[in-house]
């Protein structure tokens, strides 16, 4: 009996039949001998004699099973006849076609029209390899193809065939061709492969010259060396340029550190200017040394400040009219004489009034020589005063000693 793998549980596969040669004539039953079929992948009909899968087959795993069938008489379990059963398992076609290889193709600039430029088979993992006949075809959509097409000879093998003539390297330097691969298993099974084609250089009796990169330089006169050099000179150029701008930006960053970078310590800038000389109002030096100082009374010493004392002046008595009257000459002297400092500059004026009680301080007015004083009296002050008392007393005695003396002279 032949079966397909893969054949779903419970489809019958043959029958066996029995007859009893007793005058009797007695029923006979069917079982299958366990021991031939331990896991039961079939199954038989104990009156009917019919022969079932009972499991999914596998050629690949078992491709011949040997079972025993046993006939049993329904009368006379004792009389029993036996029969062997060979079940064949056929392999279905489970795998697509393929390429035989990957055919290396090129096809020369100066090939003719119908040229085959390469031969070509298929092989398929299905078994038996034996019998196998595979068909060769272009795509629907590739009918077109104004390069080349597929030839099938009819032994298993096709051929590529060009349609025609010269091909250039320039414009195209590489072609695929699509083609279809048909085999006769059951179910037939169909795959498309691709064929690479390179366009090469051929002498003009067709065989290879190149089809590396180098050919399409050929004709402008550059050689493997020739390339190679020019690749290198680039190399060492770009290699100096990049080295010359870092070694530039090191220098700069050496030289000229910004302030971000500036790591010494106890390092302060400052991006404040004053308003220079005449900016007085900026900041008062008063409020370092009066820590209570209203900022309301400062006043601008380059404007001149305005009155603001409402009223009748009140009396002026004699002495300060006086002094009015000194300051005032002083200021006219001062404002008609062109060497003097500017007007927020201060001036100081010594003056006196008459007729003080103590008369002149000014050391200007002193008599030239001191007149001989009399310090005893600090010795009657007290203890606090004897120290001072001694330094006086011995300048005098010092002093009445010389003048003792220029009179004697």
């Amino acid at each position: 009996m032949d079966v397909y793998e893969d054949t779903p549980v419970g489809t019958i596969i043959g029958a066996v039949t029995a007859q009893d040669l007793d005058a009797s004539s007695s029923p006979v039953r069917y079982s299958i001998d366990w021991k031939s079929d331990l896991d039961s992948y079939f199954d038989i009909d104990p009156v009917e004699g019919t022969i079932s899968t009972n499991e999914l087959l596998d050629r690949e795993s078992i491709a011949q099973h040997n079972i025993s069938i046993v006939a049993t008489k329904l009368n006379s379990p004792v009389l029993t006849s036996r029969v062997a059963v060979t079940v064949q398992v056929l392999d279905i076609n489970e795998f697509p076609p393929e390429l035989a290889t990957s055919y290396e193709t090129f096809v020369c600039e100066n090939a003719k029209v119908g040229q085959v430029i390469q031969f070509f088979s298929a092989k398929d993992q299905d078994l038996p390899s034996a019998g196998q006949q595979f068909s060769f075809r272009s795509p629907k959509d590739d009918i077109k193809n104004k390069n080349f097409t597929i030839r099938d000879f009819g032994n298993n093998t096709a051929g590529i065939v060009t349609k025609r003539i010269g091909f250039r390297r320039r414009l195209q330097e590489i072609y695929h061709l699509p083609v279809v691969i048909d085999d006769n298993g059951y179910p037939p099974k169909s795959s498309t492969g691709t064929l690479t084609i390179r366009v090469c250089g051929c002498e003009s009796d067709g065989s290879l010259l190149t089809c590396s990169a180098e050919a399409i330089f050929l004709p402008v006169g550059l050689s493997t060396g020739a390339l190679i050099a020019i690749l290198l000179c680039i190399i060492i150029l770009l290699v100096i340029v990049v080295l010359y701008v870092g070694l530039r930006k090191q220098k700069k960053k050496e030289t000229l550190m910004s302030s971000k970078e500036d790591i010494r310590d106890n390092v302060i800038h400052y991006d404040d200017e004053g308003g220079g000389e005449e900016d007085t109002h900026a900041f008062d030096m008063g409020t370092l040394r009066n820590p209570k100082v209203v900022k309301e009374n400062l006043f601008r010493r380059d404007v001149k400040p305005e009155s603001k004392r409402a009223g009748p002046r009140p009396a002026v008595s004699q002495d300060s009219a006086d002094i009015r009257d000194f300051i005032n000459q002083r200021l006219k002297e001062h404002d008609v004489d062109n060497s003097a400092p500017p007007y927020d500059s201060l001036a100081t004026y010594a003056y006196e009034g008459d007729g003080s009680v103590a008369e002149s301080l000014s050391s200007i007015e002193s008599v030239a020589i001191d007149p001989e004083q009399d310090y005893d009296y600090l010795s009657d002050w007290g203890p606090r005063f004897k120290t001072l008392a001694g330094i006086f007393g011995e300048q005098s005695e010092t002093q009445s000693d010389s003048m003792a003396k220029d009179n004697t002279q």
